[in-house]
């Protein structure tokens, strides 16, 4: 196993300005290793570009470019095997780095940190992180969008209430509800996109954060990195976390519809409404009602939310009072993202599993789609369309037809036609062809309405974006 605990370079990296090391007080909270290793794969990748650079612009020898990036290859494959000891006295991933490679290849690792700082450098390596983390959330979007692509096509004439303050509003198809989230999670999709776009910029080379005198080439690094180009100003590109802020606001935008979404799975599940059921893979039992079988995975996607939400706002409220430049209160950065980046990941890898495993009622979707009056805006529209009647007189026409069914017990549909005529005479026995679910869905062909033609129209479109 490594030794990263060498005496002289665990007396910290302020050298002779302090004559004796913190406190265990002042250790322990300084520290950051114990979550900032999780960058271990981006610092060493970015010192490699740096070492690389610093040798192409002869600022130091090939040869010592060579012993560094074998010992980072090498403290790599020690980290990435478990056989790295990571040392709280050496605070940070960056200074147990660079400890473990001057055991390694001896003096040639002090000239790794040639024209750079522990600034600039944990402003790349998180954004690195972050970076890949977005890239990845990119991924689980696009394979939740095609999971209820299926369920949109398998269902697009599958009719259900539709709803407007969880009372029955008009019917719909599920096809299209599904559809409604292919576009909610397709625009987190697209935040994504123009969050990785606009961090794409490399840190490295801004140092402290005036820059440095050497004849460094940061376009080079950028390339090497992946960046589309270098940050354009050294004091912003140490102290912005931006980036970071902009990952948490994406991931608790999706995390909200995210929770909506659980929260309507666990609605559908129930007895009452018994529209869909999930699988064992994805409930739970009781410990004492042995009927029970519980939706505890939507129930904790709709918990994640909170974190993520928390995460957000103790990011924000440590840097709305930071001034220019760098201060150590940002070192409080990370485990706010690398704790919402795992919820994000679990609570989206959970829905897509549920989106695809859950059986679907279509006999009681249905059944519950004509409750509630549902097709009383059909019967108003007919009225305008058939009868002349403009809309609010439609409106009121149908209300005294609602109030009739309701006072006999019985659907509109169900209202002989004699009796409809008594509240308007120009009422047909035509008025019966829009007063089924099925006529009601088929007839709202606007563009990104609900009609089995517009839902196929929409899912084509999609799949042909995604």
């Amino acid at each position: 196993m490594a030794d990263t605990t060498d005496t002289k370079s665990s007396n910290q990296m302020w050298g002779g300005r302090f004559a004796s090391g913190p406190d265990a007080i002042m250790e322990e909270i300084n520290a950051s290793i114990g979550f900032d290793k999780k960058l271990f794969a981006q610092d060493i990748r970015g010192s490699i570009a740096h070492a690389t650079m610093l040798a192409h612009q002869g600022i130091i020898s090939a040869e010592d470019k060579d012993k560094i990036v074998h010992g980072l290859n090498t403290i790599l494959s020690e980290i990435e095997s478990g056989n790295f000891e990571f040392s709280r006295r050496l605070e940070d991933i960056h200074m147990n780095i660079e400890a473990r490679l001057a055991t390694l290849i001896g003096p040639a690792a002090g000239r790794l940190h040639t024209a750079r700082s522990r600034n600039d450098q944990v402003a790349l390596d998180f954004r690195l992180w972050v970076k890949e983390e977005l890239e990845k959330t990119e991924k689980m979007l696009t394979g939740l969008i095609a999971a209820f692509l299926d369920r949109a096509d398998e269902h697009a004439e599958s009719v259900m209430p539709g709803f407007t303050h969880l009372q029955t509003a008009q019917p719909v198809t599920f096809g299209h509800h599904c559809m409604a989230y292919v576009e909610m999670f397709g625009r987190d999709r697209s935040r994504v996109r123009h969050a990785i776009e606009h961090l794409d910029e490399s840190p490295i080379g801004a140092a402290a954060l005036a820059g440095t005198g050497y004849p460094i080439d940061r376009h080079m690094t950028a390339k090497a990195l992946g960046f589309r180009e270098p940050t354009r100003n050294s004091i912003d590109t140490v102290s912005d976390r931006d980036f970071a802020i902009e990952f948490l606001s994406i991931a608790a935008i999706t995390g909200m519809h995210l929770s909506r979404l659980a929260e309507e799975i666990v609605i559908w599940s129930t007895p009452q409404f018994g529209f869909v059921r999930l699988s064992d893979a994805f409930s739970t039992g009781s410990s004492i009602m042995p009927q029970k079988k519980n939706p505890d995975a939507a129930e904790l996607v709709r918990a994640k939310t909170g974190r993520i939400n928390g995460s957000l706002v103790a990011l924000l409220t440590i840097m709305k009072g930071l001034p220019l430049a760098y201060s150590k209160d940002m070192q409080e950065d990370k485990e706010q993202v690398f704790d919402a980046a795992e919820s994000l990941e679990l609570a989206i890898a959970a829905m897509t599993g549920m989106v695809r495993d859950m059986t679907v009622n279509t006999a009681r979707m249905k059944a519950a789609a004509g409750s509630g009056f549902s097709t009383a805006t059909d019967l108003a529209d007919w009225l305008v369309r058939e009868a002349g009647l403009p809309f609010r007189d439609a409106h009121h026409v149908t209300g005294r037809a609602v109030a009739l069914a309701e006072g006999k017990g019985c659907d509109l549909a169900e209202l002989p036609l004699a009796d409809l005529q008594v509240i308007h005479a120009s009422i047909t026995d035509k008025v019966y062809d829009v007063l089924t679910v099925e006529a009601s869905v088929a007839s709202r062909k606007s563009f990104g309405g609900t009609a089995p033609s517009e839902v196929r129209r929409q899912i084509a479109f999609w799949r042909a974006r995604n």
